[in-house]
């Protein structure tokens, strides 16, 4: 929008002065018409070289010479008689050379400038010095605002460019160091996993051990005790560990097809998975409850419908996220009770599911539709 006001600036000032200089002053001299022409040209080239970024990079070094032509041929039209209004054009050519050029080059072009007005005032033996320095005083002035005003152009984008490295040096530290935190909760389930299961063997050799050697039964129930116990606190362990890496699970609809083609290679059961609607962007805990959900209904299916087809649909064409799972059920199939098998994630059946859902505001309800047994899970996202 800026750029449009200023582009409509520049056009109403170039033709005003040209409607102004031709319309009401007498003659026609050609100093006046070349620079007016000019000045129109490197109005033109300007607004080629602002369409895009790779134009403004594509003519950033003819622009400068552009304008110091117009500044040169309207500066000079300026000095001739009635030539006021042209110092106009002069002024914002000058303004564009101090924008577009370096302090060496602007000052080399506008110091061009000022000696041609100089000679045209000479050649023309009016000696009208006052009109020359009035000139030269609108040349550098123009120049000088042109120089401020690229200078701040120039440290506003180095300012933004410092910005956008610091944000990245940012994300690069703060990635280097979610990534050694992997690292170290990874080292951390492996450590528990070596010495959980190392000693978890040992107790079951000891087991074995008493019982066949001795036959003592109280002392191999004792070692197994503790095996479970041994187990349960690894187990625990683990789950801390792994449940802080859950940032990376895939995203929803990505990780319950890589479940549904799990199950059907695992248990040669067709299943089939579709989703409806537009993905959303859920929480991790949110995205978790309801995989798990899935996990646990899939459990189920096996235990007390095999082999019979499984539908899983995923729908995000509602204010929430919802998960059906639908499994047809064999004739004799035990199908009118709950299935209570344990959860993936140390659940208990439906009641881990229905439990973990309600944390987040969500329901599960579960029960047979005609030949079927559906899950339904609902979470309010």
């Amino acid at each position: 929008m800026l750029r449009r006001v200023n582009w409509t600036v520049r056009v109403a000032v170039v033709a005003l002065v040209g409607a102004y200089i031709f319309a009401f002053l007498p003659g026609y001299p050609a100093v006046k018409i070349v620079a007016f022409v000019v000045a129109v040209l490197a109005t033109a080239v300007w607004a080629l070289a602002e369409r895009s970024e790779t134009s403004r990079k594509r003519y950033s070094v003819v622009l400068p010479y552009t304008f110091g032509g117009m500044t040169l041929a309207c500066a000079v039209a300026a000095v001739t008689p009635q030539g006021g209004p042209i110092l106009v054009l002069a002024f914002i050519g000058a303004l564009a050379v101090g924008r577009q050029a370096n302090v060496v080059t602007g000052s080399i072009i506008c110091g061009l400038a000022i000696g041609a007005v100089a000679l045209a005032e000479l050649a023309s033996k009016t000696y009208a010095w006052g009109t020359v320095g009035s000139v030269a005083a609108t040349v550098l002035g123009a120049l000088l605002i042109g120089q401020n005003s690229r200078t701040y152009r120039l440290r506003a984008e180095q300012a933004a460019e410092l910005l956008a490295r610091s944000e990245q040096l940012r994300e690069e530290q703060a990635r280097t160091a979610t990534l050694d935190e992997r690292t170290r909760i990874a080292r951390e389930v492996h450590d528990v996993l070596a010495h959980s299961l190392g000693a978890l063997g040992l107790q079951i050799q000891v087991a074995r051990a008493v019982l066949t050697d001795s036959d003592d039964v109280p002392r191999a129930v004792e070692l197994l005790d503790q095996a479970r116990r041994m187990a349960s606190d690894g187990l625990r362990e683990t789950r801390r560990a792994v449940h802080a890496l859950r940032g990376d699970i895939p995203p929803l609809p990505e990780g319950l097809a890589e479940l549904s083609a799990s199950h059907q290679r695992r248990h040669g059961t067709p299943v089939r998975f579709e989703v409806s609607g537009q993905p959303r962007l859920l929480s991790p805990d949110v995205g978790l409850a309801i995989t798990r959900a899935a996990q646990e209904a899939l459990v189920n299916t096996a235990k007390h419908a095999p082999h019979q087809p499984v539908e899983i649909q995923l729908d995000y064409t509602g204010p929430g996220t919802r998960l059906v799972v639908s499994n047809h059920l064999a004739e004799n199939g035990e199908s009118d009770r709950p299935p209570a098998l344990v959860t993936v994630n140390g659940g208990y059946g439906l009641a881990g599911m229905r439990e973990r859902l309600l944390l987040l505001d969500g329901a599960l309800n579960a029960g047979r539709k005609g030949s079927d047994w559906v899950v339904e899970a609902m979470v309010p996202q």
